[in-house]
């Protein structure tokens, strides 16, 4: 009951709507003294293409016959003897009226009800915008297959009103016809004698007055169903381009934002099959109602009334073919994205898919769509509709391709596989704006026509932007741009402006869905993690989380401007920590082994509280890709307890020996912080001991790490072991390890290699 005393507190064009879903199929009096039963019988678990509910909607049937007769038995008094005869007489009308299909009271109850829900939620929304529900998935899923439920009633009713307006046109018109022959026999009188003219020639006008008069007054009917049936396709056409902008421009921009977001490691976008479903529901009624227009406009054309109607019917005509021209073309969309990092002379491929491509048949005719790569300047002007036809920015090989219709999924879409950009035109970078901060697009576009040629479409769509690179080395900075662009685009945008500076916290956010993502790990970056980050970009010495929180960060901090005292970015360094996890670190991230994020002072800090041999894993601070070792020991020379640092392995380190292998050979590591045995953590990982066998005259040699502390003279000028002289020497001896020897040996490298 609580929602028809909502909905009775409706006002203006809400209150005419919920009114207007009431009459004889349903009086509103049943809604009001029923609200109770109604609203607690189960009408959703009836499925009205099913035959075998019937059973079940004849049951509500009874139910709702009874408690009309029931309610009807308990009025006293003069009022109540008025209502008890008018709720008598709506009991008999609703069971002659839906005893025959039950199905049909379901529906007409579920649409009532569906229908008042959307007004009440609209009018709460409007009233308090900060206070309306959660926007939960099955809520907004609900809302929609409401919608369209009662769109499909509102083009049903409209569709029965046509029929009735064209079976009483059809009969107008026979009575005319009937008036024109009457009119043919009065003037035919001239020729018989006067006596008998006289007598039949009053009958005969006595008939065509009586013609004429009702002609008049149908004609005065015709024209006012014409009205009305009118405005029911306006406010048809108004929930339809109210369902389309909730569908095009709230879940599919949405999608192609979570597609966006999925560039920088975000979760997957989802499928486009249930957004494919609704916008070809949307395609099915908008094309459903353009035809009963077009009937309207046949009736009209047959029988030309004076009024109003025909300038109505242009305007509809206009507005129904707006809705199907926006649906169309925007649903154009690319369903894989080309790379967003686009190396020169290398293949890469995308799809673009018509969702509404099936049910407009446009399958029959295929389209061809081309993919032209352009400058941001020319997308601009693109989307501002200025002519720039023929215009790119570089050469696309293979970047024709004609649309496949796949009957066992029902889409149609273009797969381009092998493309491939050949050239590209950069255009005058500005101020310090580098090659790998240029942002290109590729153009995706096609033509093609619906309705036996009736409606010609041309679609085009852009993709997110491209940073164009011809050499590997470019790759990091372009990946920033990239990074930056997906995390802090808006919506609706001017291609391709992204501000310059964001929050702290939001690119922490889009850092640990890098990270995650690339590291393959649902270990993302902790507090700390991210302290740790803001005191490298601001050079700050605060541990504090909240001092961070409202500061910003610039695009230059990010990535333009080197960090103090070094030689590369923010971003520079960042990247390499993630190129150095994901190639070889990838396990010991995911196991807790590796804290990464970590000063020196804060390592020795760490260190120093704990005994002899105990080591952590911390990133380098100096080295882009490098992470080192830290470990208290004794400092042989001063008799005292210290925290020694190696030099930082990088990748090209790790191909050679991998870090399980190293740490086992340094038997000085026992304890991995804060106190985890060293074996338990990394045995695991360890190579095999290689087998003696000869094979083909080689035997491969074992090769272990080793750090010999003698004096202060091993250490760098900060600490670190200088690992060229002291560690990595397998390169020098390569060619020596590959002699053949004609027996079984050993061989152990003296000084730092054992």
């Amino acid at each position: 009951m609580a929602l028809w005393i909502q909905a009775q507190q409706l006002q203006g064009d809400a209150l005419h709507q919920m009114q207007s879903l009431y009459g004889q199929h349903f009086p509103i009096e049943v809604r009001h003294y029923l609200a109770q039963w109604l609203e607690a019988q189960p009408w959703d678990a009836i499925d009205l293409e099913n035959q075998q509910d019937e059973f079940k909607a004849k049951r509500l049937l009874d139910g709702l016959i009874q408690e009309l007769q029931r309610k009807a038995e308990h009025q006293m008094g003069e009022d109540g003897f008025l209502l008890k005869i008018k709720l008598g007489h709506y009991a008999t009308q609703l069971k002659s009226s839906y005893d025959p299909c039950p199905l049909e009271l379901v529906r007409c109850v579920k649409h009532i009800l569906y229908t008042e829900q959307r007004l009440v939620q609209e009018a709460s929304n409007a009233s308090s915008p900060g206070l309306g529900p959660v926007d939960g998935t099955p809520q907004r899923y609900q809302q929609i297959n409401q919608t369209f439920e009662e769109l499909r009633v509102m083009t049903q009713d409209t569709e029965n009103d046509l029929r009735k307006l064209q079976h009483s046109q059809e009969y107008f018109i026979i009575q005319y016809q009937e008036s024109l022959r009457i009119q043919a026999q009065l003037s035919s009188l001239a020729s018989i004698p006067p006596a008998e003219r006289v007598q039949r020639e009053s009958g005969l006008q006595s008939r065509k007055s009586t013609l004429e008069a009702w002609l008049t007054r149908e004609a005065n009917t015709l024209q006012k169903y014409r009205q009305e049936l009118a405005e029911k396709h306006q406010r048809t056409l108004a929930l339809l381009r109210k369902q389309q902008t909730v569908i095009v421009d709230d879940e599919l921009i949405q999608w192609k934002r979570r597609q966006q977001l999925a560039g920088n490691g975000g979760p997957s976008e989802g499928g486009l099959d249930i957004l494919q479903a609704w916008c070809e529901k949307l395609a099915d009624m908008i094309w459903q109602n353009r035809q009963l227009i077009r009937r309207v406009e046949h009736l009209t054309q047959q029988l030309p009334i004076p009024g109003p109607t025909e300038e109505l019917l242009t305007d509809l005509n206009a507005t129904v073919t707006d809705i199907i021209s926006a649906l169309v073309t925007s649903t154009f969309i690319i369903e894989k994205q080309p790379p967003q990092v686009l190396k020169t002379q290398t293949k890469f491929s995308a799809t673009v898919r018509l969702l509404v491509g099936g049910k407009l048949n446009v399958h029959m005719n295929p389209p061809q769509v081309k993919a032209t790569i352009i400058s941001e300047q020319q997308a601009k002007a693109l989307l501002k509709n200025e002519n720039t036809r023929n215009d790119s920015s570089g050469e696309i090989l293979n970047n024709n391709c004609v649309m496949e219709y796949h009957q066992t999924t029902g889409t149609l879409s273009a797969h381009f596989r092998t493309m491939s950009l050949k050239r590209i035109k950069r255009s005058d970078r500005r101020g310090a704006e580098s090659v790998t901060e240029e942002k290109f697009t590729v153009l995706f576009e096609s033509q093609f026509s619906v309705g036996g040629n009736e409606l010609v479409f041309h679609v085009k769509t852009l993709s997110l932007p491209v940073v164009v690179i011809v050499h590997g080395s470019q790759d990091n900075n372009a990946t920033a741009t990239v990074l930056w662009d997906n995390a802090f685009s808006e919506t609706g945008r001017v291609p391709f402006v992204v501000p310059d500076k964001v929050l702290w916290p939001q690119l922490c956010e889009a850092l640990n869905m890098k990270y995650k993502s690339e590291v393959q790990s649902d270990r993302g970056l902790s507090e700390d993690n991210l302290v740790f980050l803001a005191q490298k970009a601001f050079s700050s010495s605060s541990n504090n989380t909240e001092d961070y929180c409202n500061m910003t960060i610039t695009w230059s901090q990010f990535n333009r401007e080197s960090l103090p005292g070094r030689n590369f970015t923010f971003w520079q360094w960042f990247d390499g920590v993630i190129e150095l996890m994901k190639r070889h670190l990838k396990s010991h991230w995911n196991d807790g082994a590796i804290l990464g994020f970590l000063n020196k002072q804060q390592a020795q800090d760490m260190l120093m509280s704990k005994p002899n041999g105990t080591f952590l894993l911390r990133f380098s601070d100096s080295e882009i890709g490098g992470i080192t070792i830290a470990w208290v020991a004794e400092n042989p020379n001063k008799a005292e307890r210290m925290v020694w640092n190696l030099m930082p392995f990088t990748t090209k380190d790790f191909s050679i020996r991998s870090l399980a292998d190293r740490i086992s050979d340094l038997n000085h590591l026992l304890f991995l912080y804060p106190n985890q045995p060293k074996e338990e953590v990394f045995s695991r990982y360890c190579t095999p001991p290689n087998s003696k066998a000869v094979g083909d005259g080689y035997v491969k040699p074992e090769i272990k790490q080793v750090v010999k502390v003698e004096n202060d003279s091993m250490l760098d000028t900060e600490g670190e072991f200088d690992l060229d002289e002291t560690m990595d020497m397998a390169r020098q001896v390569e060619e020596f390890l590959r002699q053949p020897m004609e027996t079984q040996w050993n061989e152990r490298l003296s000084g730092p290699w054992q």
